[in-house]
């Protein structure tokens, strides 16, 4: 299936049509809404599935996390819409202070009232569809996300996609070395000082020009450049974390990165599928592709997300298989 992404251009991700023409086109129906978190901020959420014109059961539902420099809209909500039409209910929200969501724009110094964030709009969702399987999906910052989740909810989930996933910092990202040294010092006294990187991040993550302009059309342009000193200390945390505790990942894994991604190391990708004690885990390397490998040209793309739309179709389908045994041998 063709990823959306090919019909957009440089000014919308919906090409020359509306948003809800767009949705139209693709037999989509959507659902927005706020959710107030236990901080008293307003959190921006998001709902698509296929409508009654399809003929496509539901297989299940995919739990999508964006990463630092997105939000659950605009060109994010591309994959979402083509995840939808393989016959999913996807959701998704907007990270605090981003997109919609409240929040001082990309100041996270703090990971865990984000998770709480995702956990209870997600298990919201699932909670009115209990017997769906259900996939966390999750790109760059929201790959990291995802797999804290998965540690904290164990068993709970069926899946666990990684795009591009922070498991690492790539050393041509990182601080110099001694604002590095000093990044604690900087985060307790000037926690939301954005001096921690030099380069702009959508320059290293997006291969084609046209789409580093679509991105900054976006109209709800609360677009994350540098991070806070708070937020890049946070970042470092989280990936110490991460190479801690991801050998307790034991669910059904697929990592893809692009090898030269210049911004979330692919070396610590393959290290957490390595330690990961999943039964059933993939993982592909792209050679000569960046960090948003939704930024990379028609021909990569397809063979990057035909291989995350066939890993979920398949595990979805064999989740119904696996039921269905269990169903026969009770009644035997």
């Amino acid at each position: 299936m063709a990823h959306p992404i090919h019909q957009a251009n440089e000014n919308s991700p919906f090409g020359n049509l509306t948003r809800d023409e767009f949705y139209k086109k693709h037999h989509i129906l959507h659902q927005q809404s706020f959710i107030l978190n236990k901080r008293n901020m307003k959190i921006y959420t998001q709902k698509w599935r296929p409508d009654s014109t399809t003929t496509t059961r539901l297989k299940g539902i995919v739990a999508m996390i964006h990463g630092y420099t997105s939000e659950s809209s605009w060109i994010f909500e591309l994959t979402a819409v083509a995840i939808a039409k393989l016959g999913f209910i996807v959701c998704s929200l907007d990270i605090q202070g981003h997109g919609y969501s409240e929040g001082l724009y990309g100041h996270i110094p703090n990971i865990r009232p984000v998770i709480d964030d995702c956990i209870k709009y997600f298990d919201s969702i699932r909670a009115d569809h209990p017997k769906l399987p259900s996939f966390l999906y999750g790109e760059s910052l929201g790959g990291a996300i995802a797999m804290l989740i998965a540690l904290k909810q164990k068993g709970n989930w069926n899946g666990l996609v990684l795009n591009g996933a922070l498991c690492g910092i790539s050393a041509k990202f990182k601080p110099a070395w001694p604002l590095e040294m000093f990044l604690p010092l900087a985060a307790f006294f000037a926690p939301t000082w954005r001096v921690v990187i030099s380069k702009p991040l959508k320059s290293r993550s997006y291969k084609e020009e046209w789409k580093r302009k679509l991105v900054w059309k976006n109209p709800n342009r609360r677009i994350c450049g540098k991070p806070p000193a708070a937020t890049a200390l946070e970042f470092l945390r989280i990936c110490e974390e991460i190479r801690r505790k991801c050998h307790e990942l034991e669910l059904p894994l697929l990592v893809v990165h692009g090898e030269d991604d210049s911004v979330c190391d692919s070396n610590s990708a393959r290290l957490v599928y390595e330690l990961s004690k999943s039964k059933d885990k993939t993982l592909k390397i792209f050679p000569g592709m960046w960090h948003m490998l939704i930024g990379e040209p028609k021909e990569n793309i397809d063979l990057v997300f035909e291989m995350i739309f066939s890993w979920l179709r398949d595990r979805a389908d064999r989740f119904v298989t696996n039921n269905n045994s269990r169903s026969y041998m009770e009644i035997m």
